[in-house]
């Protein structure tokens, strides 16, 4: 499934989440880890997948929960642990949806949970770098590694008092590694994803 675009939800990474690991390293300064909660309103998982050919189908999980742990003095030593509830899927099409929703793709009544936790990171530039962690699907667990951005730190405009952060991540997976392999791979088989997420301190 390939993305084209994020779809913001109210304003998935989502959803996945990591951008702001990477983020420069305060100047003049050692600052000890914080730890970030999800805005659930603006975390988002986007995924796209090619349907027969014809097109590509895109699809968002909107219920995305969790934390990220930021270490600016040593990026390494950060870490992100997100909840995804599968229910939540949405290609914006009511009877596909129900499909998604069932044992042949997202199995939601036995695996309603879709999880990530992070295992190493590291930078690869002033404001990028990479994030892996154990993605775990249908039951199945398997390395994922992203590609993340950093977008922003500073005082949040509306939310007087806390401190947020954005970024923005991009990867791929194999759906049959996880053991959904209903139609494919005329339904395709690689999963792109686009992830956009903020978070806020406690």
């Amino acid at each position: 499934m390939r993305v084209l675009q994020s779809v913001k939800n109210g304003g998935l990474a989502a959803a996945f989440t990591a951008g702001l690991l990477v983020s420069p390293l305060a100047i003049g300064s050692v600052q000890a880890a914080e730890t970030y909660t999800l805005d659930s309103g603006h975390a988002d998982v986007i995924f796209m997948v090619s349907h027969f050919g014809y097109s590509d189908t895109i699809g968002r999980i909107g219920d995305v929960a969790g934390t990220i742990t930021f270490d600016e003095a040593a990026v390494e030593n950060s870490a992100v642990d997100i909840v995804m509830q599968s229910a939540s899927l949405d290609t914006n099409h009511t009877k596909r949806d129900e499909h998604l929703k069932s044992a042949d793709f997202f199995n939601v009544a036995e695996h309603p949970t879709i999880t990530f936790k992070s295992t190493g990171i590291a930078k690869t530039g002033d404001n990028t770098g990479t994030l892996t962690g154990d993605l775990t699907l249908l039951g199945v667990t398997k390395p994922v590694t992203l590609d993340v951005t950093f977008n922003l730190k500073a005082p949040h405009p509306i939310l007087t008092g806390k401190e947020a952060v954005g970024f923005s991540a991009k990867g791929s997976i194999k759906r049959t590694d996880f053991g959904m392999a209903t139609y494919a791979p005329a339904i395709g088989d690689d999963v792109e994803l686009i992830i956009e997420v903020e978070a806020l301190e406690p």
